[in-house]
């Protein structure tokens, strides 16, 4: 692996508020089973009401053909030839019942394709005789064919599906799309009013989060009463927590101001009154160092949101490399390509680099040369600028890697020359948070501590 290149943090997760959304929803997921159960509802109440309706349009429709049949055979019965050829003529305009000999070699689909079908025709078998052939389509002409006996001469009566009712299939689809749509709709509007509440909590949940409590506060006079409840307890958790904050605030304030008064007169005193340029050089030494460490503890506590703007990383990194340009014991090589913009404050960004190359020069030393060599390199993928600030030193162990960015943490190359107060990598991991990108530490494969930055490209 290129030990100067910034992989491990290309798979990294992004941070929350960058990540793409994935997997479903609570809206769609809430929508998708109300449609389901809606859907569900209408087909089965759609299938009972056919249940229910077939039985009694089935009787109904039979004793119809049964009586229609019945009376044309009555009046063909008692009609003589020229009589019955007027009263056929007849019956095919003005009620559209057409009556025809039955031939033997008649072809006819039976009507009983269907429950509905099998019911009328076992209805008028029942009626009109076991003999009764009740019939789809004769000879391939469509309708509702019955054939019936007169004597020993066989007759079909043709008359409309209609008699039966209108096609089912159509006015089942068309009942059924627009229970749906509405269902669908409604299901929509529940699922978004039971979410919206949520929504807002979710948003609060990660203003907070990022320190803006002001904008965290949700509605305490909501309809729903669990839904109130729980904005009451998120409101007063908010203020409790940006109480805690101020307090830490202030105290770390107060903390500094207190300090540095005794510490300015202790380096008055030092200069005046110390003859010997050794001790008075060390105490000064300790005084600055005093005052650094209140100065970290002071950046750790800073709670005011960065200003996230595009910002040059080459002209960063330039501005942090000459200002340790005049270090004996420290070489930075940096290696990056040109007009190299990332979405970060330009100023904490540049702490952040100094701090790490700080970081580097003062447990980075490899034993054998006392000099702290630094390579600085970054490139680009898809949407982010990734950057690598790596040593050659001898690294940390396993177990001590992950508890290098917890706060007042040093591992045992720093307790050595503890010139700190641990809190350097505390700050760069949550200043880089505060940006919106990742920070994570990694030992290289030849020797050496590698500091992995993530930040947004623009």
């Amino acid at each position: 692996m290129d030990i100067t290149s910034p992989a491990p943090l290309e798979t990294a997760p992004a941070p929350l508020e960058m990540r793409p959304h994935r997997g479903v929803s609570l809206f769609w997921r809430t929508f998708f089973f109300l449609a389901l159960l809606l859907f569900g509802s209408i087909v089965a109440w759609l299938q009972t009401f056919r249940a229910l309706e077939s039985e009694p349009r089935a009787i109904q429709s039979a004793q119809q053909l049964a009586s229609l049949v019945n009376l044309s055979r009555a009046a063909l019965r008692y009609s003589d030839a020229i009589a019955r050829v007027s009263l056929i003529k007849t019956l095919a305009e003005e009620e559209r019942v057409r009556i025809t000999m039955h031939e033997p070699k008649d072809r006819f689909d039976t009507f009983d394709s269907d429950d509905l079908g099998e019911r009328i025709t076992e209805e008028l078998k029942a009626r009109l005789g076991t003999d009764t052939v009740v019939a789809s389509s004769v000879n391939g002409e469509k309708g509702l064919w019955v054939g019936f006996n007169i004597d020993k001469d066989a007759f079909w009566l043709q008359t409309d599906l209609s008699r039966i009712g209108p096609s089912r299939g159509s006015t089942w689809v068309i009942w059924l799309i627009t229970a749906a749509a509405l269902s669908l709709a409604g299901a929509a509007f529940i699922a978004r009013l039971i979410n919206r509440p949520l929504k807002q909590l979710s948003f609060a949940a990660s203003r907070m989060r990022d320190g803006d409590f002001d904008a965290s506060l949700l509605d305490e006079k909501a309809a729903t009463s669990e839904i109130r409840e729980v904005n009451i307890g998120f409101n007063r958790m908010a203020e409790q927590l940006s109480k805690i904050e101020q307090d830490r605030v202030i105290m770390l304030a107060g903390i500094s101001h207190d300090l540095r008064t005794p510490l300015a007169r202790l380096r008055l005193e030092t200069e005046m009154s110390v003859t010997d340029m050794d001790a008075r050089a060390h105490m000064a030494a300790d005084i600055s160092q005093l005052d650094a460490i209140i100065d970290k503890f002071l950046d750790y506590a800073r709670p005011d949101p960065a200003q996230l703007a595009s910002v040059s990383l080459n002209a960063v990194v330039e501005a942090a490399v000459y200002a340790v340009a005049d270090y004996d014991d420290l070489r930075v090589t940096v290696t990056m390509p040109d007009n190299l913009n990332v979405l970060a404050d330009e100023i904490e960004l540049l702490r952040v680099i100094s701090n790490l190359i700080e970081n580097a020069r003062r447990y980075g030393k490899p034993p054998e040369t006392g000099i702290a060599l630094v390579d600085i390199a970054a490139k680009t993928r898809d949407q982010w600028v990734l950057i690598k600030v790596r040593d050659h030193g001898m690294g940390v162990s396993a177990e001590t890697l992950p508890k290098l960015t917890r706060p007042f943490f040093r591992g045992d190359a720093a307790r050595t020359s503890a010139t700190g107060a641990g809190l350097g990598l505390a700050i760069v991991e949550k200043t880089i948070q505060r940006m919106g990108g990742i920070f994570g530490l990694a030992n290289t494969s030849s020797g050496g501590l590698a500091a992995h930055i993530k930040l947004r490209r623009t």
